[in-house]
Formats: C-alpha cells, sequence, structure tokens
C-alpha cells in the first residue's frame, strides 16, 4: 500500500469568536484510535529549526499545529517512498502517522510553530529510532 494511502489527513473545523478560537483535535471518530490511553504533548520548534528525525517500529501517533506554519516530511522506512505535506494552522488538520514511518516537522515560518501530538503508546525510548534527514 503506497504511503499517501497510509497517511490519514483529517480536515478540522477552526471555530472563531469574539472569545478566540475553538479547535477540536480528537473527536473520538477517527479511525485506528486506541482502545487505551497513549500520551498528549505539546512542542514547538524556532525559525529554522526541526523537530522529530525519527520513526517508531510500534508506536503511532496523530499530529495536529496549532500556531505557526511547517513542511512535514515521511518516509515509509521500508519501501523509502517519502511524502511532504504543508501545515498551517489556518487551515487546520490532523495528520495520522502510522508507526515505521520516519517523519520531521521543518519550520517554514518566521515565528515559532507550536505542534500538539497524541502517541498511542506511552513513551520508550526502544520505540524512538533515529532517522537520518539530513536530505532536507
Amino acid at each position: 500500500m503506497l504511503l499517501k494511502d497510509r497517511i490519514k489527513i483529517i480536515p478540522r473545523r477552526l471555530i472563531n469568536d469574539d472569545r478566540g478560537w475553538f479547535l477540536k483535535v480528537i473527536d473520538g471518530k477517527e479511525e485506528n484510535l486506541p482502545m487505551h490511553t497513549g500520551e498528549i504533548y505539546i512542542t514547538n520548534a524556532k525559525e529554522f529549526q526541526a523537530k522529530g528525525g525519527h520513526y517508531h517500529p510500534k508506536a503511532s501517533e496523530w499530529f495536529t499545529l496549532l500556531s505557526g506554519h511547517c513542511d512535514l516530511i515521511l518516509i515509509d522506512i521500508k519501501t523509502q517512498e517519502r511524502m511532504m505535506i504543508n501545515l498551517s494552522f489556518e487551515q487546520a488538520k490532523t495528520i495520522f502517522v502510522p508507526n515505521e514511518i520516519a517523519h520531521i516537522f521543518v519550520n517554514t515560518g518566521k515565528e515559532d510553530f507550536m505542534l500538539l501530538a497524541y502517541t498511542d503508546l506511552l513513551y520508550d525510548p526502544e520505540d524512538t529510532i533515529p532517522y537520518d534527514f539530513s536530505f532536507i
């Protein structure tokens, strides 16, 4: 199965009013959600910096950009197939990345980006394998 068929891009509805904004990132109706709790985390990256640069043999992850702009670069570690997804807060979407897909987020904006992530397994350093993205 091609990488583009394994990755899920889920459009999200950003609701704005006088008080601010509301964005539901996981609503419980997504495919592939586990029956147990994993971890939720937020990370950021400064201008021209990157986050990630690894893959997980076991864990799957869901990512939503909360602010800024970045490119998500994905590589299937078995087939070496590559894919890039441009992310921005203004066009909110959640990206599902299954296990064994290397991923890195590269800040493409002039401000920090903030990223919300959910992983279906608790952190295990043996399940986070560095991947060489030096070609970017």
